[in-house]
């Protein structure tokens, strides 16, 4: 070939590399084709060649894989006519892809069995000529058997495409392991298929689809085997891979069942947002029918939760509702099935994709971490409502009366519902209905429907206390009209509340005094008083702060705590066994507790606020402890005691789980995820925070605590480093994180964590994307060390992603901010890095001098020697004016910095350097290394690995200098520094001494 069409042939090679790494999509596919048109023009049938098997591949990896039989005949064409045409390499593509066309025509229900069945003898034919395995051969007769459903046939190519050799044209192990798995999987042995998936899962086998595939088939195994921690983080980490991955429909599908199975129909609704194409692309059957079908599925689900007439997504060009999009994914799956068994002569593919559409979830809920923008019903709070005795039947009055008596006896949370309950069904029964109510159940039921209403109670609380009169009870009445008064208090008026409950409290005690009321409705007077003299208190300190009560002698503070001990007296003797009364003096407990906290006495606090949980619980009324454990939560971790905090958060949930509305459990798990997160136990911390970000967006405090909750869970995951979970988590929060809400800080660590999770990744762009935002975030802080680093993390990650100019700038900025700050570590190692950029744009370009034209190539050596040098003295400088203490970690630098220095020199030769040139290069790297060696010496054994690699690298270069003496010298004192030492990095050294030994004949 002539020069110039060497170089348009080159050419077109990058052309081709640079198209097949953009996103797939028809986009890529287009390209393709131009290509092939470019390739024809070169007049070069290997330029052909290549071209038509560029443009198969991205066909095959696209939602275009119809399209990729047409470039394989001509290949295969051109390989019969002249074979000679094809390098090593382009034959063994033509064999490779034989699999992908034999798998790519199974999908295509237009192409007969017949014809399938006779590639498949002509690539039996074709492989036993070149001399290839029967294993790939018998992988795909597998394939074919599985799709028509000849078991039998199946289970023989599986056992002859085990037992063949791996040779070449083999699937890769991460492949081949899918489809094992997938088939036992299909055949109930769930987990001999996650077994078989587990190298795959743990990153030892990968490819370009892998480990994306696995991870989606292994999810409905893992729910059905009840493994859902394994199942959310395949999901989380899954979906990740497979978004951007057009060619992937089937493994998206896998992900949306997923979510209608595991109780997350509002994600699944948010994935069929994303694809829209998906419900039309038509170059793949196969795939388009799994994905319907889950579309079915999802949408069929959605009509049984009573949202048939919600607006869902749909094919394009009208708007959908679940009901109509059920119907018309359902009949499309089944059209396209029908259209499959017809040409396999069998039934299979329908009964596959029935069963698939008919499947019930199989975990009523999974929290997954990530924020649903939409919703599909009604919060899920576990407050639960009055248990209905007797069978399926309605109970009758009689029945819901005995059980509205009982719980109120038992001071349970329910017994508002469960009189409410009995309030409906007298309705229902009218005049029947009342005459069998006695005057005090009517008095009992009229007072918890005012317990019911809260502030807005105050009136129903009157007419209860009136109803209470009539059947004969002065001292419930009195305690009814105290619940009123606090009721006022709660709604803001409590002066008006104090007035209103004190003619009740001097009653009371005269009733109780002469016997004519009990002791349980004395304290319930008294415990509404305390109530609101406490209630006073606190607005004090809302309005005033914590000043305003922490003198502990204010008129507020000290009335309420003289009403808390006064009800202490009279209930704590008298308790017994009445729980009413028990449950009063173990309030009184809380309220001092409470008023110790305000005066700003933590640990009375905590020790009267623990007697008064304790109380509770011995009184058999747990839930009335909740409150109080979850402020001790609160002082406990304020007083340092994290086993306390710990303590008392488990038992707010243990007690309050049952009862609580979605946003007081979010609260509970947030707060004991946080004193996990603390104490280091990271894996149980991610488990409350995931509850608690579910709970929250129950609540519907998505956009608030859901969003802090997020947050939390994405740190516990990264330093557990399940990179690809964190990233998920923490992008979802980012959506709602808010400045005003959460603080800027909460907005930086969420990017500078997505940095590092991207960074661990491989997604350098991105990382240094979300280190640049928060770096902008923190130049407005007056403490700048956090916008020093992140603008450094940043020019880390543009240099990895090769957007060196941005990198170069990036580090300019970080050094100046280091500078200013005095960091010399940060100084020095943004020059280094930039020096080595430099020497990076020599070959390809991208840095700019700093009057914005393009550094040349000699121009970059230049360049990067200015920056190490600057780096050298800013250590020297560092050395001098630093203290003992940093002195030793700058001449590690320094060290570090002449060490690099010396690399760099070295490398710098140009290829047609004269002798004389090379060897004045070569003396001045040594001198660097020289005096790197010299640094790490001077720090004796912490250095030693870093003072023999210098020692090797000054070794090599007196070699090269034809100083046979001195490289030995060099060599036998790293041998002799690791004479009683073995460690990885000492064997390298070791073998690299011994090289370096027998090139300068020293043995």
């Amino acid at each position: 070939m002539s020069e110039p069409m060497d170089r348009d042939f080159d050419a077109l090679r990058r052309a081709m590399q640079d198209n097949y790494e953009q996103p797939e999509g028809p986009a890529r596919n287009a390209r393709a084709e131009q290509l092939l048109t470019e390739a024809e023009k070169l007049n070069i049938p290997l330029a052909v060649i290549e071209a038509l098997g560029h443009q198969l591949k991205v066909y095959n990896y696209s939602s275009e894989k119809d399209r990729m039989f047409v470039p394989f005949a001509r290949l295969l064409r051109m390989w019969d006519e002249r074979p000679e045409d094809f390098d090593e390499y382009e034959i063994h593509s033509l064999h490779w892809v034989f699999k992908w066309v034999s798998s790519g025509m199974l999908g295509q229900p237009h192409i007969p069995l017949a014809s399938i069945e006779k590639w498949l003898g002509e690539m039996e034919h074709r492989y036993r000529l070149a001399g290839h395995s029967e294993r790939a051969v018998r992988a795909a007769e597998f394939t074919v058997a599985r799709e028509v459903g000849d078991l039998g046939r199946a289970e023989r190519a599986y056992t002859a495409w085990l037992a063949a050799d791996r040779d070449r044209m083999a699937d890769c192990h991460a492949c081949e392991l899918h489809d094992q798995g997938g088939w036992r999987a299909e055949r109930g042995a769930d987990a001999e298929a996650l077994e078989l998936w587990r190298p795959v899962l743990e990153g030892e086998y990968t490819c370009a689809h892998e480990p994306h595939a696995v991870l989606a088939s292994s999810l409905l195994p893992l729910l059905r085997l009840g493994r859902t921690d394994e199942a959310r983080a395949h999901h989380l980490r899954g979906f990740r891979l497979v978004r951007p991955m057009e060619s992937m429909r089937g493994a998206y599908a896998d992900h949306v069942e997923f979510c209608v199975l595991s109780g997350n129909e509002a994600r699944a609704l948010e994935l069929l947002a994303e694809r829209p194409s998906y419900f039309t692309d038509s170059g793949e059957p196969r795939s388009r029918m799994d994905f319907l079908a889950v579309v079915a599925l999802l949408a069929d689900r959605l009509t049984s939760l009573g949202l048939g007439t919600r607006t869902v997504p749909g094919p394009a060009g009208r708007t959908w509702t679940a009901g109509e999009l059920a119907a018309h994914a359902r009949v499309e799956a089944l059209s396209l099935a029908g259209r499959f068994d017809a040409r396999n002569g069998t039934t299979r593919v329908s009964e596959r994709i029935r069963r698939r559409m008919d499947r019930q979830p199989l975990v009523e809920r999974l929290p997954l971490g990530v924020r649903a923008s939409v919703r599909t019903g009604a919060a899920t709070a576990p407050v639960r409502s009055a248990p209905a005795p007797g069978a399926d039947a309605e109970p009758e009055l009689p029945a819901l009366l005995a059980e509205a008596r009982r719980l109120s006896a038992s001071l349970h949370p329910e017994s508002v519902a469960a009189w409410a309950a009995v309030a409906e069904a007298v309705g229902a029964a009218g005049a029947v209905g009342e005459r069998e109510l006695t005057p005090r159940d009517r008095a009992e039921m009229t007072d918890h429907e005012a317990m019911g209403l809260g502030p807005e109670g105050v009136e129903v609380f009157a007419r209860a206390a009136e109803l209470y009169e009539d059947a004969g009870d002065p001292g419930e009445a009195l305690a009814a009209r105290a619940r009123g008064a606090y009721a006022l208090a709660l709604s803001g008026r409590s002066e008006e509340a104090l007035a209103a409950v004190s003619e009740p409290y001097e009653l009371v005690l005269t009733l109780f005094a002469e016997g004519t009321t009990g002791l349980p409705q004395a304290a319930s007077v008294l415990v509404g008083r305390a109530r609101i003299l406490l209630q006073r208190v606190h607005e004090a300190a809302a309005t005033n702060g914590l000043n305003g009560v922490s003198d502990g002698g204010s008129k507020a503070s000290a009335a309420a705590r003289s009403a808390a001990r006064e009800l202490l007296a009279l209930a704590g003797p008298g308790a017994g066994d009445d729980l009413l009364v028990a449950s009063r003096a173990a309030e009184a407990q809380a309220m001092l507790g409470e008023l110790a906290a305000l005066s700003g006495d933590a640990e009375k606090a905590a020790e009267l606020l623990t007697r008064a949980s304790e109380a509770f619980v011995a009184a058999g009324v747990p839930w009335f402890a909740v409150e109080y454990e979850a402020r001790l939560t609160g002082l406990a971790r304020q007083l340092g005691d994290a086993e306390a905090a710990e303590r008392a958060a488990r038992a707010a949930l243990e007690h309050g789980a049952p009862f609580m509305e979605a946003v007081g459990q979010a609260q509970l798990h947030l707060q004991l995820a946080e004193i996990l997160g603390a104490t280091g136990r990271f894996g149980p911390a991610a488990d409350h925070a995931l509850e608690a970000s579910h709970w929250a967006d129950e609540g519907g405090e998505s956009a608030t605590l859901g969003a802090w909750a997020r947050h939390q869970l994405g740190g516990f995951l990264l330093r557990q480093e399940r990179w690809a979970e964190a990233a998920e988590i923490l992008e979802s929060a980012l959506a709602e994180l808010s400045a005003d809400t959460h603080g800027d800080e909460a907005i930086v660590q969420t990017r500078w964590w997505l940095g590092d999770c991207l960074t661990e990744l491989g997604e350098h762009r991105e990382a240094a994307e979300h280190w640049l935002r928060a770096a902008d975030i923190a130049r407005r802080w007056p403490e700048q060390q956090d916008h020093a680093t992140l603008a450094h993390l940043a020019a880390e990650a543009l240099g990895h992603a090769g957007l060196l100019a941005e990198a170069e700038l990036a580090y300019e900025r970080a050094g100046d901010l280091w500078a200013t700050l005095g960091n010399v570590h940060g100084l020095v190692r943004s020059l280094r890095a930039r020096a080595w950029l430099a020497v990076r744009g020599q070959d390809g370009g991208g840095l700019e001098d700093a009057g914005g034209s393009e550094v040349s190539e000699g121009a970059g050596a230049d360049v990067a020697r200015e920056l190490m040098g600057r780096a050298v003295l800013a250590c020297e400088a560092g050395v001098a004016g630093d203290g003992d203490a940093a002195r030793a970690s700058l001449v590690a630098e320094l060290a570090h910095t002449h060490r690099q220095f010396g690399d760099l020199v070295a490398r710098s030769v140009p290829e047609d350097a004269a002798d004389d040139a090379i060897r004045a290069v070569f003396e001045e790297a040594l001198g660097h290394f020289t005096q790197a060696v010299s640094g790490f010496l001077s720090l004796g054994e912490d250095a030693v690995h870093d003072w023999t690699g210098a020692l090797l690298a000054a070794g090599w270069m007196e070699a090269d200098l034809e100083r046979p003496g001195e490289a030995v010298g060099r060599a036998r004192a790293v041998l002799d520094a690791y004479a009683h030492a073995a460690d990885e990095v000492v064997v390298a050294r070791v073998a690299e001494a011994e090289r370096l030994l027998r090139a300068a004949g020293g043995g």
